[in-house]
């Protein structure tokens, strides 16, 4: 894009929003007795171009999540991603996954074994190792994807056993609902996340719980998630195409 074609006042906006959230995301973390450097802040680029992108890897930002693999696919070479890990957070279909393995960091929404074990023949065949998330749709909705709670154990024993493949926690997204109601479900995912640590599964690492957005995020830190996923609240709101 042009330099001329550039909304340099977006481009304030971008990074003024990034250092307000990411100051946010800290407070939040103290003010539940954290260690504020134990929660990333993950920018959430969909819909995002380029030029308003690149602009908060300048403020600092590390990590990026689109939940598309052909509009991140379409974008990465334009994106300045030295030194910034991308994580996949969106649905993703076993007919995409030969596309995506290799090109980002961590895939955040394995949500069934049939995905999983795309995902570790596609990894098997590119000789590399894919990190991995599994989803719980922790309100058991019927429009989110995700494992319920109930069979969430008998999952990550499954996908242990698969090849390739690492598995480095969970990850949720509440039904939409006050804050004090996002909290419970929060409350309920650290649980069920403390407590699958404490069996130390065989190659079931509960290093991550990616949990809170735009509009939760504090919450989330609050009960303990150590990614949040923020869009809008840093890029404005999204474009449709």
């Amino acid at each position: 894009m042009e330099k001329s074609m550039i909304d340099e006042a977006r481009v304030k906006a971008v990074k003024e929003n990034y250092l307000r959230v990411r100051n946010d995301v800290a407070e939040a973390a103290l003010r539940a007795g954290r260690d504020p450097a134990d929660v990333r802040l993950m920018c959430v680029t969909k819909t995002v171009e380029p030029e308003y992108i690149n602009p908060v890897f300048e403020c600092g930002a590390d990590l990026i999540g689109e939940n598309r693999v052909q509009e991140f696919l379409g974008k990465k070479d334009s994106l300045k991603l030295d030194g910034v890990e991308k994580h996949l957070i969106g649905h993703l279909q076993t007919n995409k996954v030969r596309q995506i393995v290799g090109e980002v960091d961590m895939i955040e929404s394995v949500d069934s074994f049939k995905l999983a074990k795309e995902i570790s023949r596609i990894s098997v065949n590119k000789n590399v190792v894919s990190d991995i998330l599994v989803e719980v749709n922790i309100g058991n909705e019927d429009s989110k994807s995700g494992t319920s709670l109930d069979a969430l154990s008998g999952l990550l024993c499954e996908i242990a056993e698969l090849e390739n493949i690492r598995i480095k926690g969970l990850m949720t997204i509440p039904p939409v609902c006050e804050e004090e109601e996002a909290r419970k479900y929060f409350k309920l995912m650290y649980k069920t996340f403390i407590d699958i640590k404490d069996k130390n599964l065989d190659n079931v690492n509960m290093d991550i719980l990616s949990m809170g957005m735009s509009g939760d995020y504090k919450a989330a830190v609050a009960e303990g998630s150590n990614i949040v996923r923020v869009g809008s609240a840093i890029f404005g709101a999204r474009k449709y195409f």
